[in-house]
């Protein structure tokens, strides 16, 4: 072999044991991120595995995955800290026995309400017998639902123009600064009058009305009506209708046909759909409806993060006007901060729940 051909297959074995290396060393960089997923993994499900198994590990479920801990308990850990700090000031004790810490009472609440299940799911999950997991959470709703002002407030002057302004973007219609429905929430028959509960579309229900703002906040909210009872007559008997010229001045809330009428004059409500609608009707009414989807989308996530309310499973008056109470608070406390539904990522359904 003469030495040309003898450097041709020197260099040829170099490049060749450089790429050997290189296919080496990327083996072991591949094996080692493997191995990093692999243990990030392990650590995933064992912070999941708070969550899933039964018994006493509740302490460990505030220094969970911060994603975890939402899609769980639907309020992020600085909410939850806060809710926690705000019931302890009005209130809520660790105790009496046997010892249950007030953080522990929260997030007992928490899940209660973000889930459908009984006090005997809530006993296994956090080690508490379900007459005591009853008791705690009676004890945690006669708190919250005399916090209503910390969690709920009318806007101000300037929170009034800015509605305005959001709300002519919105619909094209000016001096509006909400929208006003009711919907149903499900519980079963009372026992004192319970006829009354029986509502059009032949399910026991309570009344929510509700007033929003743009963005899908509560800014006034009245619970309790039979579900029997129209929208116009529920809103004759809120304390809202009570104190309406104070409180909208000259703006105007986005209503359906149910409160159209001299009776509401603050309310810019949608006119009945038939033929003798002028085209400028339709056109209103096309805006209206545009604009009140802000208070269709509010109730469809309500009763999809704190899903208690899909069905309140409860016979007692004052403990399912506590809990729709409750679930409102917590919609305003956690909504537009926390994570977007993780189900629903396009907005949460409303029909599917019957709220109208």
């Amino acid at each position: 072999m003469d030495a040309r051909k003898k450097a041709c297959v020197v260099v040829a074995l170099s490049e060749f044991i450089k790429l050997q290396n290189r296919f080496l060393l990327h083996l072991k960089n591949v094996s080692e991120e493997d191995e990093r997923r692999r243990r990030l993994l392990m650590i995933l499900l064992e912070r999941e595995q708070i969550f899933t198994e039964p018994g006493g590990r509740w302490e460990e479920m505030p220094n969970a995955d911060p994603s975890a801990f939402v899609r769980h308990f639907r309020l992020t850990k600085t909410q939850f800290f806060y809710l926690l700090m705000q019931l302890q000031v009005n209130g809520l004790k660790e105790g009496p026995a046997p010892p249950v810490s007030v953080a522990k009472k929260v997030l007992m609440f928490l899940w209660f309400m973000a889930n459908q299940g009984d006090f005997s799911d809530m006993s296994d999950k956090f080690a508490v017998p379900p007459p005591s997991a009853y008791g705690i959470i009676s004890e945690v709703l006669k708190v919250i639902s005399t916090m209503g002002r910390t969690f709920v407030s009318w806007p101000s002057d300037g929170q009034r123009a800015s509605s305005a302004a959001a709300f002519l973007r919105l619909s094209g219609l000016g001096g509006v600064i909400g929208a006003i429905d009711g919907c149903h929430i499900r519980m079963r028959r009372p026992a004192v009058r319970g006829g009354d509960y029986i509502n059009h579309r032949s399910f026991y229900s309570i009344l929510l009305q509700a007033v929003v703002d743009e963005g899908g906040r509560f800014t006034d909210i009245f619970a309790g009506p039979p579900g029997r009872v129209r929208d116009e007559r529920m809103l004759r008997e809120s304390t809202f209708y009570a104190a309406w010229r104070e409180k909208m001045g000259d703006y105007r809330l986005l209503g359906d046909a149910a409160y159209a009428g001299e009776d509401f004059p603050f309310i810019l409500a949608t006119k009945a759909d038939d033929e003798a609608l002028t085209e400028a009707d339709r056109q209103q009414n096309a805006q209206i409806r545009r604009g009140r989807e802000v208070v269709e989308r509010a109730f469809g996530r309500l009763k999809c993060r704190w899903r208690r309310l899909r069905d309140l499973q409860s016979v007692r008056l004052d403990v399912a006007v506590m809990t729709v109470l409750a679930a409102c608070f917590l919609h305003n406390l956690s909504d537009g901060t926390s994570e977007s539904c993780w189900e629903h990522p396009e907005g949460c359904p409303r029909l599917d729940d019957h709220n109208e």
